[in-house]
């Protein structure tokens, strides 16, 4: 109860003395199309945060088999050709908060916080917004959403895959 009652004072004085009571962040919305395939297999997807020169400033997220035997699926990775080029053959996987399953097709909604991993503090400037995704026996598709950081305000940005991706929103939360 002790605790309880310091967290709202806590909150009560943060917000009395013009701090922001939640941090600055992202929200990611993917959708993965379910495809008339004869032989459909879910697709491998990577999420980063891409700086104006085109190093990665942070993954985000990383989906891919990660049950097969003797790590099997971190074997098909570099199939994301670009994330891959870009930072995958430097990155141990799995990575805690980042790699999980791959996942159904639907509509997924991701969750960052500026500061808090995976997501690094991000100086002022113009990024994008990357989502790779390649599927066995199927094609490979990239999505980029241009942003500047921080956020002046919370708007939603769109962009639509053609093939193996719908549509990827991005809310920046300021």
């Amino acid at each position: 109860m002790k605790k309880h009652l310091q967290l709202r004072y806590t909150v009560a004085m943060g917000a009395c003395l013009g701090a922001p009571a939640f941090a600055a962040g992202l929200g990611v919305g993917i959708e993965i199309p379910r495809l008339d395939v004869a032989e459909y297999h879910r697709p491998y997807v990577a999420v980063w945060v891409e700086r104006a020169d085109a190093t990665v400033a942070s993954t985000l997220a990383v989906w891919y088999d990660v049950k097969m035997k003797d790590a099997e699926g971190s074997k098909w990775l570099k199939d994301m050709r670009q994330w891959w080029r870009r930072t995958g053959r430097e990155l141990s996987v799995p990575i805690d908060g980042v790699t999980s399953p791959t996942r159904p097709a639907g509509k997924h909604l991701l969750q960052f916080t500026e500061g808090a991993n995976p997501l690094a503090r991000l100086p002022a400037g113009n990024y994008k917004l990357v989502v790779e995704a390649a599927r066995e026996v199927g094609g490979r598709e990239v999505v980029t959403v241009p942003f500047a950081w921080p956020a002046a305000k919370g708007e939603p940005l769109r962009a639509k895959g053609t093939t193996e991706l719908g549509e990827i929103t991005l809310e920046l939360k300021p």
